[in-house]
This record gives C-alpha cells, structure tokens and sequence, in this order.
C-alpha cells in the first residue's frame, strides 16, 4: 500500500515538474524571441531612417521602369495590352460574390456569402492570392503570360436562365484574339471559364496548351497549425480520385479531370471538361507565423488541333468542401471530403452509408447539432448493445471468479507459469473467455476513426455552438495558457477533460472485475490511457471529444444497471459450477498451448535447480 501510495506521489511530483520545466523554458524562449525582434526593428528603423525620401522614389520608378520594359518586350505585337489600369468587375448570386481582374482576364477574389472566418468573422474569401493562365506568342520567338497582359472587359450580361455572363477579349494586331468568357450560374458555386482562340495556329506553338496555376492559401478557422494539418492537394487522375499531403509534388502520367487546392472546410478546384494531357504540380505547407496554409503551383497541358480556331472548356469551384454539392460537380470531387482514406480507407464506407445517414437524419428535425452529436451516440451504443452486452457478461463471470483467481496467485507466488496453466484450467472449466471483455474496446477503434473522419470534414459542423462549445468543429477552450505545452497546446478543452475523466472511471471499474496484477507495466496501464487521451483530444474538434463523453457516460451507466440489475451473479456462478461437472473436451489449439506451458514449465523448473546448485 505504502509502495503505491509512494509510486503516485511521485507520478504527482515528476508531473509538477514537467510542467514547471516547460513554462520557464516557455518563458525565457519568448523573452528571447521579444529581444530578437527588438533588435531587428531597431535595425530596420535605422536602415530606413537613412534612406532619403529621394533615393527611396527612385528606387521605386527604376523598378517600375524595369518592369515596363520588360513587359513591352515581352508583349511583342500585343504592345498596348502590356500596359494598362486593373479594372474590376464583379458578379453575384445568392452564395458568392466574384470579382474578376482585366489583367490576365481571371477571377481575382471570391467572397462566400454563408460562411465566416473564424478569424475576422467576416465573410470567407476564397482565390485572392492566386494567378491562372497560360502563354501566347505575341510575336516571332517571343511569348508572354496571360496573367501580365490587360484585357478588355464587357459589361455583364443576363442570360435567359438567370445565369450572368462576363467576356474578356484580348486583340492582336494580325486578327488574333483570345477571349475569357465566364458564366456564373444561380444558386451555384462553380463557375464556367471557357478560353477562345481565334487564330490558335499562330497564338500557340504546334497547338500546345499550357497552364499555370499559383495559389496561397489563407487561414479560415482558429488553429492555424491543425488547418495546415488539415490541407492537402487533390486530384483526379486517369478518372481515379488520388491526394498528397505529407509529398511536396506530383507529376501526373495520366490525364488530369480535375485539381483542387483543399484546406479544412474549403477547396478551390479546375475542372477541364475535356481533361488535360498531363503536368505536375508542386505544393508545400507554411510553417512561419503568418496565416497562410499552403501555396502550390500547378502546371497542365493539353493538345489542341492546329487550326484557325480552338477553345478549351473549364470550371473554377470556389466553395465548401460539402459532401452533397461537390457530388454533384464533377466525377470523384465528393472524396476531397475525407471520410476514410489510405489505411483508414474501410471507415469510409461506415462514414457513407451509416454515420452520415443517421446524422442527417437526426440533423433534419433538431437544430442544435450538439444534440444530434449525443443522438448519433446513443444510436451507436444501441447497435452495437449485443455485443456489449456479451462482454459485460464475460466480465461478470470474471467477476465470480475472482476469488479463486487470487487464491491460485497465492497458491503459487513467483511462479507465474505455473498460475498461467491453472488460471486456463479455471477459465476452461468454467465456460469463459478472458478476452471477451476486450470487445467494447475494440468496437471503439472503428468507430473512432469514422466519426475522427467524420467530424474533421463535416462543414455542417462549423460555427455550431453547444454548451460552453463556440464550435463543434474545433477545439473548446474554457483557458488560454500563457505559455504553450508540447503535444498539448496552449488551451484548456473542458470536453477532453470530462471524456479523459469518464475514461479514467471506465478503468478503475474495469480493474475491479479482473484479477490483480503484479506486473507494474499491466496494472499501472489502464491509468496511462486516460493520460495519453489528454494529450491526443485537447486539439480534436469538440465535436469528437464530446461524442466519447457521452459514449463514456453510457457505458458506465450499462455497466451498472447490467451488473447490478440484470445480470445475477448468483445464477452465473451455479451455471459455472455446472459447467465444471459436465465432461471436458479441448480443443487442438488448447492442447498445443497446454503442451507449450507445460514444456517451459519444466525448462523454468531446471533452470530453477541449476541455479540453486551453483550457490
């Protein structure tokens, strides 16, 4: 007793000061980095100071001077669309505003009229750091990218479906054109961009058409560090879906459908109606203190007939990652929700087809989604309540046996293979399966990881508030730290304290139904669990953390009512004692271990001996 009492205050001790070793370490790390950038301010200042007034207009008019020059060289015959003022032009329906740039004819920003930033709590944008386009000659060996020439902007048309149209024309000297004609549909948030060529023969060489794609993209929800977690880059690629995520870059060998640009919530997607021939694109996470996510840069080509004229027939998708809309965008775009993938891939068909049926099921008649969190729970228990039950009975009779289990441990002290052949003795005549407690924890692995799956990529989600939860598809916080714990954070969720809480409970009842044991890795570990869970759920969406709460809660209520209420324990143990009268057989399996113990038995008993011998 005194050896367990002295092992926790310890564990308190060692704990105390792990915490009192990262907050001053904490500390003197950021008075460090203040310093630092006091210096480095001072020195920029100074830097500053002495530039004159004139020098620093000077360098700015010899830039641009540069520029210009570079530009009209590079624009050949299309000299007056090198030079010109950006001219805006925006068009709306009910779920977005898009705002069009006449340098390079491209969306420049698109603003999402039912989502907010977790950041600013403004409308979210999506695109506004990004370029598209491709090169055209402008003259002989010379070309120039779409993105640095200024095209000319019609006004904005209204067609008979109440879809709005926008063109882009960019005119050469000899007849040649090139024209950008965008169409934004109601209620919709792709958009049609379809490239004209009227003299393609000349504009591009052997009729070869390659884009460019750079994109940046910025933080929408409060954890900076778990949405770049969460971004990736996916794609189809010979009509199969495919991601990277922990790779930097991917070159494509069979034809391209689409490319997306994917953080946690939202994803900018090209679509090529007729598929690019191939490419490559590169992407990276950030990894300062800014709020940008990611940046990629992507480049497709396609093959175009040589001939006077040709077009090439694209989508831009600027929206939610929503499972039922990106259904119904182009083939395979649904999976950039990721339900399940890679060795989690057999989650996704539960997520599919059960989890997310169920959810928005109960989702259709009740508002608040942190009650349709606690319904979706007890749908769960009750599916899986056969084999629950089942488990709580094998531990029930592990109960029974409890005593005779502790009579053999004193029976045979140190001798732990000789109590191991008894204990299967036991368990054999009395009908029970040592393991079978284990199945509501195995239950829980799948489970887990769908709704892991689920709740990370479930826009339904966002912004939802419960309890004390600001958002179920981010941490909650009742305490900001003023310093940052590895593997911890810097917060304080209350929901992963009360699902570490009630898995804490579920272990200490769990140690009451089985033997003692004497092994301090095995009879410490049900209390090193519930410690690892603190750290892996404090950055999980609260959304997850309060689904094991409420799961946690359920069980120990079963485990209760069943042990007290339901299951007799008098009626258990008159059947095992039956058991025991009724003629044994075994199994191959059972004689080969039972061989295999007795054979180590006799090779422990020797050693045993030898050793008694030499002293």
């Amino acid at each position: 007793m005194n050896t367990d009492k002295n092992t926790v205050i310890g564990f308190v001790l060692l704990g105390l000061l792990f915490f009192a070793f990262f907050w001053f370490n904490n500390k003197q790390q950021n008075e460090l980095n203040a310093y630092k950038q006091k210096q480095e301010d001072s020195i920029r200042r100074v830097r500053a100071a002495s530039m004159t007034a004139a020098d620093t207009l000077a360098a700015r008019m010899d830039s641009l001077k540069r520029d210009s020059v570079s530009r009209l060289s590079a624009a050949g015959d299309f000299t007056t669309a090198a030079i010109g003022t950006e001219q805006l032009v925006t068009l709306e329906n009910n779920l977005m505003k898009v705002t069009f740039s006449s340098k390079g004819g491209q969306v420049k920003s698109v603003e999402l009229k039912k989502y907010q930033s977790a950041v600013n709590g403004k409308n979210v944008i999506l695109g506004q750091n990004s370029q598209i386009g491709y090169n055209i000659n402008t003259a002989a060996n010379q070309s120039a990218p779409t993105t640095n020439l200024f095209f000319a902007a019609s006004q904005p048309v209204v067609n008979g479906d109440k879809s709005q149209s926008l063109r882009f024309t960019l005119t050469g000297p000899n007849g040649e054109s090139v024209v950008h004609e965008y169409v934004l549909h109601d209620d919709a948030y792709m958009i049609d961009w379809n490239v004209q060529l009227n003299g393609a023969d000349k504009l591009l060489t052997q009729g070869q058409f390659n884009l460019s794609w750079r994109a940046e993209t910025q933080l929408q929800e409060r954890s900076v560090t778990y949405e770049r977690q969460m971004s990736n880059i996916c794609f189809s690629e010979g009509s199969e879906f495919d991601y990277i995520s922990a790779k930097s870059e991917r070159k494509f060998e069979k034809p391209v459908q689409w490319l997306s640009i994917v953080q946690q919530f939202f994803n900018s997607t090209l679509v090529a109606k007729n598929g690019f021939g191939g490419g490559q694109v590169q992407w990276s996470r950030k990894t300062d203190s800014s709020n940008a996510l990611a940046s990629s840069d992507a480049s497709l080509q396609t093959k175009l007939p040589v001939s006077a004229s040709a077009s090439v027939p694209m989508q831009l998708y600027f929206g939610p990652s929503d499972y039922t809309i990106l259904k119904k965008q182009a083939p395979e775009m649904d999976r950039i929700v990721n339900l399940g993938r890679d060795m989690y891939s057999f989650v996704r068909p539960i997520n599919k087809y059960v989890i997310m049926s169920v959810f928005d099921f109960f989702a259709g008649f009740i508002k608040n989604y942190g009650w349709v969190v606690l319904l979706l729970t007890l749908f769960i228990r009750l599916v899986t309540a056969p084999l629950t039950y089942s488990s709580y009975l094998s531990g029930a009779k592990m109960k029974v046996l409890r005593p005779e289990l502790d009579e053999l441990k004193k029976k045979f002290g140190s001798d732990q293979q000789g109590f191991a052949m008894e204990q299967m003795k036991l368990f054999r005549e009395a009908g029970v399966n040592p393991l079978g407690g284990c199945i509501p924890a195995l239950l829980q692995i799948p489970i887990f990881f769908a709704l892991y799956s689920f709740f990370n990529s479930n826009i339904g989600l966002r912004g939802q508030s419960f309890l004390w939860s600001t958002d179920l598809s981010a941490y909650d916080s009742i305490a900001h730290l003023p310093f940052s714990i590895p593997g911890y954070g810097d917060h304080v969720s209350l929901f992963t304290i009360t699902a570490v809480a009630t898995s804490f409970l579920i272990s200490i009842y769990n140690m009451s139904m089985t033997p003692t044991q004497d092994n301090p890795a095995l009879k410490y570990m049900p209390y090193i669990f519930p410690f690892m869970l603190l750290f892996i759920f404090n950055r999980l969406p609260s959304a997850l953390t309060w689904y094991y709460t409420v799961s946690n809660v359920v069980t120990l209520l079963l485990q209760f009512v069943i042990q007290r209420y339901i299951i007799d324990h008098d009626k258990i143990l008159a059947k095992i004692e039956e058991k025991r009268k009724a003629p044994k057989t075994k199994s191959k399996w059972q004689n080969r271990y039972e061989q295999m113990m007795e054979s180590q038995k006799k090779l422990q008993d020797l050693k045993d001996r030898n050793d008694k011998r030499k002293k």
